[in-house]
């Protein structure tokens, strides 16, 4: 496993204290490291059973996943089920009652070999259990040759505009799940690429620049 990570989401703000609108303007939200993980799954043949090692930290407010397949190829005698992999994340998390909260940035890396003529795509799907139909997809896309021919470490930034939030319930739990699909493709025959994701790791520590809303009665 190559040391890669992925942070969700980025650190973006100075004060570790949120902020929420309420019916007198802006008031003191609930610090968002007091949003805990309590568990932890993953589904998909990007990260079949046996592939992903996972370890969460003391707090519960880290989790590291380590993906041995989440592997994806394209190019001669390649089979096509080779390019394009999905792994989803699924993660039980505690919060302060009363509140919801929304991603708001996320930052990911991996590793890209592609030739000319090939493109790799990576999408990342957001969404609460609680809610499945309220999604929001972000995509950055690779275009192969030139730097990306001999290989380089690629970095995904994800900035969910404000009309794209989801919140997660209201209550104290809630589960969110992160789909990540990579998916490869070639406008020439002969051409070649891979992708990979290697690392991730969902830091709610670093989760500062998150948007919280009181729960409605």
């Amino acid at each position: 496993m190559r040391a890669v990570a992925f942070l969700l989401p980025a650190l973006a703000a100075a004060s570790p204290v949120g902020q929420v609108i309420g019916s007198d303007g802006w008031a003191d939200a609930p610090d968002p490291k007091d949003i805990q993980i309590i568990g932890a799954t993953f589904s998909g043949n990007g990260c079949p059973q046996g592939s992903v090692s996972t370890n969460i930290s003391p707090d519960k407010t880290v989790i590291t996943f380590g993906f041995d397949k989440f592997q994806t190829y394209i190019g001669p005698g390649i089979s096509p089920t080779e390019k394009s992999k999905n792994c989803q994340l699924h993660l039980s998390l505690k919060y302060p009652g009363g509140f919801q909260f929304s991603v708001l940035e996320s930052t990911y890396h991996g590793y890209a070999q592609l030739d000319q003529g090939v493109t790799g795509n990576f999408y990342s799907t957001y969404y609460f259990s609680q809610d499945a139909q309220a999604t929001t997809t972000t995509q950055t896309s690779i275009t192969g040759g030139g730097i990306w021919a001999d290989g380089q470490v690629y970095t995904k930034a994800d900035k969910i505009p404000t009309a794209s939030y989801i919140f997660s319930p209201c209550g104290a739990n809630g589960i969110l799940n992160i789909n990540n699909r990579i998916a490869l493709t070639s406008s020439v025959p002969t051409a070649s690429g891979l992708i990979t994701d290697d690392d991730a790791t969902v830091a709610f520590t670093q989760q500062i620049n998150i948007a919280w809303r009181s729960c409605k009665n």
